[in-house]
């Protein structure tokens, strides 16, 4: 029976992300309460929770939750970034923190090349006038850049940056580098990138420049107003990673004074900005909101991930996407 399963607590049933369909994944293993019935009546069903999925970071994993859920044995996230969660502080509790590696990878690249085209061929704008009742010519403006043969500066040259790397081979970009480690001589070759030790150098060098590095005390205001000075004028920002590895006060001075032609956002901080937020308002910019991992098979891939952790946690077993304090 579903009561006899363990209980895991999640953001919501039947809306937004957990469809119907993606629950049944969750149902396979765990009895499902959302964050809105567990408010009813904390106390009743704290005791009973042993995962706590989370989704976009909800439901908050603050410690006036954790704390009130004593058998909690995994946070099972959905997603690579855990920058939102205090894993000494969890660990602490005795509970385990897992994320979902690997699969958010080719989603995430897919994302970050179409970002990029679609800033350098100006397709949003496009469509605008291509949709508007009153245009009846294409008007002056929508001159794009060329990809095909530019140059890449791809910073973080992990599993999602390696796949951007492939991508970008295939518009005969020439790719640059930098990593807090060097890769292989291999992956290089299989990318045919060039590693940059010095950052300076790649912006310099780069018509676009793609971040994809983990959010951390050392990739935290990493792109700042020294960095886009460095930039060419023609040159264009590409962030899929998190807002916070940008200074958005000096982007957006960058853009308004033209030391870069463009920006292409699928993350900011915070999520989403302000409407009255000066990003907002700038011709030059595109955002997305944070959807760089939303399709159907990847979001199917990371729940059933998600599972296999939480499930893991639970029974004592080896753990297959643990993380661990640093």
């Amino acid at each position: 029976m579903d009561q006899d399963k363990p209980w895991a607590l999640i953001s919501e049933l039947g809306e937004g992300v957990y469809t119907e369909d993606i629950t049944d994944i969750m149902k396979q293993h765990f009895h499902l309460i959302s964050h809105k019935e567990f408010l009813q009546n904390p106390q009743l069903q704290g005791p009973k929770i042993q995962a706590l999925f989370l989704w976009n970071a909800c439901p908050d994993a603050e410690p006036s939750l954790l704390t009130s859920l004593p058998l909690l044995k995994v946070v099972a996230n959905g997603g690579v970034g855990i920058d939102h969660l205090d894993v000494p502080y969890i660990n602490s509790l005795g509970v385990k923190v897992t994320n979902t590696p690997g699969v958010v990878s080719d989603a995430t690249a897919d994302m970050a090349m179409g970002l990029l085209l679609a800033s350098a061929r100006k397709i949003v704008e496009g469509h605008r006038v291509a949709t508007d009742p009153n245009t009846f010519s294409v008007p002056e403006g929508m001159m794009g850049v060329e990809v095909t043969g530019s140059t890449m500066g791809i910073i973080g040259m992990g599993d999602i940056g390696l796949k951007i790397a492939r991508r970008a081979r295939g518009f005969e970009m020439k790719i640059l580098y930098h990593n807090r480690n060097r890769r292989s001589p291999e992956d290089e070759a299989s990318v045919g990138a060039s590693y940059c030790q010095n950052i300076d150098d790649l912006l310099r060098q780069s018509d676009f420049v793609v971040l994809a590095v983990n959010l951390s005390p050392e990739t935290r205001g990493l792109i700042s107003h020294r960095q886009l000075s460095l930039m060419k004028p023609t040159s264009t920002l590409v962030n899929i990673s998190r807002g916070l590895v940008v200074d958005q006060d000096a982007l957006v001075q960058a853009l308004r004074s033209g030391m870069i032609r463009a920006a292409a956002l699928d993350v900011t901080y915070p999520e989403p900005l302000p409407r009255d937020h000066p990003l907002l308002g700038l011709p030059n910019v595109l955002i997305t909101p944070h959807i760089g991992t939303d399709t159907y098979t990847t979001t199917r891939k990371m729940v059933q991930l998600m599972v296999e952790n939480a499930v893991a946690a639970v029974k004592g077993l080896p753990i297959p996407n643990e993380v661990r304090p640093k």
